[in-house]
């Protein structure tokens, strides 16, 4: 067998290795039988009986209330970051690249706990807030580095052409860095809105009454038998829309490569 021909075969198998499960999961949400064991006839009775679901539309309206605002803190707060990184050389800002990189390191598991232990050593209560303070952390990590990324091949000189036109700093950093740098912030926003949205562990942790988001939704609807028809027709949704921000990430992070 040639190279080409095995490297082709080895590709496949990890691709159906990864998306099998998806793949079934997206044909029982259309499958008749309750269980999903057999085939039972094609159906649309699971997405009629989601969109009566109120509570698992009142916790996607939560999902992506937190997951907004999150990414656009993140996306202000990350394009801060990584001009910093990139225009600073000294001790301070490989303390701060460290810290920038830690949530990427770190599990899941305990970045929830060590964020659960702040906010009872400063006495505040678990809810929207602690919510939105967790997701803009973990997020604010995956924007600094897209935009760092598209920085390390961003010409600088053009800020000083602006400059010697007479455009002031304020200027020429809205009218030329911000434009240039916009592919990538997007790029790193739509990541950091698509992994929010995933969230479980973290948000395990930190969330408290009447914050249950979608995924911690589909945990409890997970424990009764009845609900895993819905929990399938919803997971397509959910795969679908991922898929399509991811996509666009993507599309925009090839763009900027291009540019």
């Amino acid at each position: 067998m040639n190279r080409p021909r095995f490297s082709q075969i080895i590709t496949v198998l990890v691709l159906l290795f990864l998306h099998a499960p998806l793949v079934v999961l997206m044909v029982n949400s259309f499958n008749a039988s309750r269980f999903g064991g057999e085939w039972e006839g094609f159906t649309l009775k699971w997405y009629e009986k989601l969109w009566e679901a109120d509570e698992v539309w009142e916790s996607m309206q939560i999902t992506l209330k937190v997951a907004a605002t999150s990414t656009l803190a993140a996306m202000l707060l990350g394009t801060l970051a990584a001009l910093a990184l990139h225009r600073c050389r000294s001790w301070l800002q490989t303390i701060h690249l460290t810290l920038i990189t830690l949530p990427l390191a770190l599990p899941d598991i305990l970045m929830g706990m060590s964020l659960l232990a702040m906010f009872v050593a400063l006495g505040i209560e678990t809810g929207m807030l602690t919510l939105w303070i967790a997701h803009t952390t973990f997020c604010l990590s995956y924007v600094t580095m897209v935009v760092l990324a598209r920085l390390q091949d961003f010409d600088f000189t053009l800020l000083d052409a602006a400059r010697d036109l007479g455009a002031t700093r304020w200027q020429a950093a809205r009218r030329v860095l911000l434009p240039l740098l916009l592919p990538g912030i997007l790029a790193g926003g739509l990541l950091a809105f698509t992994l929010s949205i995933d969230d479980y562990v973290i948000t395990f942790f930190v969330s408290g009454p009447g914050t249950t988001t979608l995924p911690l939704r589909v945990a409890s609807m997970m424990k009764t038998s009845r609900s895993l028809p819905m929990i399938n027709a919803l997971s397509t949704l959910m795969i679908a829309s991922t898929f399509l921000l991811v996509s666009m990430s993507f599309r925009l992070q090839s763009r900027n490569r291009r540019a």
